[in-house]
């Protein structure tokens, strides 16, 4: 059987994989906002936060990526060790009697020219529930496609994104954690925000 990362729900990978939530530690470690902003990124995300506060209710999904999203990672610089930030680029896995597979928005992992470790994923979503699907799910998918893949027994991080809110999560065995939504329109969530897109450079496997 083949699935698509954006047909599954998280309920589906529940049934399917044995998947649960639950509180993790890695999440907290995470979002414990212990990352120092430089005074040079502050200025950076101060411009980035006034124009996004101004236009995000206008922006459609690829303007809210070209305006927002990507200047944002930009300014965390993923470009670090074996690490690359890859984007639009195809995963597959296949578990038990199914193939699981899709496009993914952005991720973080080891590889130069082809993601062959990946550890974070950002997903952009447009609405936070739909007849094609949720974005906790497809992210969830995208996620545990990576723990299948890498077979090392590491948290797998992710977020995404719907509009002004930012959600992250981590994927542990068969257990994930969700965190609540982040509001990108409110200055102690941002900082939140990118502390925490900050940090995951810190937390990669060497």
């Amino acid at each position: 059987m083949k699935k698509s990362f954006e047909n599954w729900l998280w309920e589906d990978l529940e049934i399917e994989f044995g998947l649960a939530q639950n509180a993790l530690p890695e999440l907290d470690v995470w979002l414990d906002e212990t990352v120092i902003i430089t005074d040079i990124e502050r200025e950076q995300l101060q411009k980035l936060s006034h124009n996004f506060n101004k236009y995000y209710k206008n922006w459609n999904e690829d303007e809210l990526k070209m305006q927002f999203i990507a200047p944002l990672l930009l300014i965390v610089d993923y470009y670090v060790g074996a690490y690359m930030p890859f984007s639009q680029r195809n995963l597959s896995v296949v578990v038990k009697d199914w193939e699981i597979s899709g496009r993914v928005d952005w991720m973080l992992s080891k590889g130069k020219q082809t993601p062959r470790k990946p550890y974070f994923f950002l997903h952009e979503y447009k609405r936070e529930v739909s007849p094609d699907g949720d974005p906790q799910g497809q992210l969830l998918a995208e996620m545990f496609a990576a723990q299948q893949l890498n077979q090392d027994n590491l948290p797998v991080y992710g977020c995404y994104v719907v509009g002004k809110d930012w959600t992250f999560m981590a994927l542990r065995e068969t257990y994930y954690a969700v965190s609540r939504p982040y509001q990108a329109n409110e200055k102690p969530d941002f900082e939140v925000i990118f502390k925490a897109l900050k940090k995951i450079k810190t937390l990669l496997p060497l």
